[in-house]
């Protein structure tokens, strides 16, 4: 199974009133572990001018982003990396949103909705009640972000790729995030935890499944074994 891990930064919180994107980012994760593939591009907001409220927030300047493709000039590449593989975001309704609007402006379909996963509403049904934005889940999980100090779309993607991967059972405790089996720095040994065991119950389906399987099966070594 293969999925994206994406996150966007935007000059503002609507789209409806031309907010645009200024910076997307993206980890490739194939059946639950990332394969080191990355997307990750700035772009330029054309005439869409930020707060230093926003410019606080993610670092990004207009002066910086003026000379980086517009939204329309990324767009098949954006396309071509994410494929028909789920999108995966914090608060995916936002991301979705924005990424939809700046596709059909560059005259290209809205990716379907049922493709978006929302991390945050996973980690809602998961803590209800708790604080469940990324740093908060970072520190539940014992993901080092110290060096998060403003928001980042790769960055804030592959912290996101971790946090996802415990939120739906735990990642492994080494995994490795590029083609160099070199370990993520969010995830060296300094901060390297237990992997808790997960209990998964059986079903009473699986359960009639399996046996089912042994009396079919009834040459299997284990068959002969005594039965406490």
């Amino acid at each position: 199974m293969r999925q994206i891990i994406f996150d966007t930064e935007t000059t503002g919180f609507y789209h409806q009133n031309d907010d645009r994107i200024v910076e997307i980012g993206a980890v490739e994760v194939k059946n639950f572990v990332p394969t080191g593939k990355t997307f990750h591009k700035y772009v330029n907001p054309e005439n869409k001018i930020m707060s230093e409220e926003v410019i606080n927030v993610h670092g990004l300047s207009n002066e910086f982003l003026k000379d980086k493709p517009k939204f329309s000039e990324i767009a098949q590449e954006f396309l071509d990396f994410v494929g028909d593989s789920e999108l995966v975001a914090h608060n995916s309704r936002f991301d979705e949103q924005f990424i939809n609007m700046e596709l059909i402006k560059a005259g290209f379909e809205a990716i379907e909705k049922s493709r978006f996963v929302d991390t945050l509403d996973i980690a809602k049904r998961k803590f209800p009640g708790a604080k469940n934005n990324l740093d908060a889940l970072c520190s539940r999980f014992n993901i080092d972000n110290s060096h998060r100090t403003k928001h980042g779309a790769l960055l804030d993607a592959e912290l996101l790729a971790e946090v996802y991967l415990e939120l739906v059972g735990g990642a492994q405790a080494d995994f490795m995030l590029d083609d160099n089996k070199k370990v993520s720095s969010h995830n060296s040994s300094h901060h390297k935890k237990e992997i808790p065991s997960r209990h998964f119950p059986l079903t009473k389906e699986e359960e009639n499944a399996h046996k089912e399987f042994l009396e079919g099966n009834a040459s299997l070594v284990w068959n002969s074994l005594p039965t406490s």
